[in-house]
């Protein structure tokens, strides 16, 4: 669970640094960029330990499935709160298709 709680901070620190800086299109883009890395770091103070705890229970295909399928979820919620942008049916279902990859990597064969 430590795995799970630290991947959905790092990428909640990652979708802001990422995507964060589009809400403040007039400021100069030196400052989106230096801010960006700022948040960055914060991002990797999460997803460093994340991996390397996880490492120990999860294939590097599944923390990495885990990770994506996390970063879906936070950028639906950025994207709706933040940005103030809608989803539609097409991006629900292309996302959603994008989560039945965690039950193929994780499913025992």
């Amino acid at each position: 669970m430590r795995t799970v709680v630290l991947l959905t901070f790092s990428n909640i620190f990652m979708t802001f640094a990422w995507y964060g800086h589009l809400r403040y299109r007039d400021s100069a883009l030196w400052k989106a960029v230096l801010a960006s890395w700022l948040i960055a770091f914060v991002e990797y103070c999460f997803q460093v330990p994340a991996n390397r705890i996880g490492s120990y229970q999860f294939t590097t295909a599944q923390l990495k499935t885990m990770q994506e399928a996390i970063t879906l979820v936070v950028f639906c919620v950025f994207s709706v709160l933040y940005l103030k942008e809608g989803l539609r049916w097409n991006h629900l279902v292309g996302f959603s298709l994008m989560v039945g990859a965690v039950f193929v990597i994780f499913k025992k064969w």
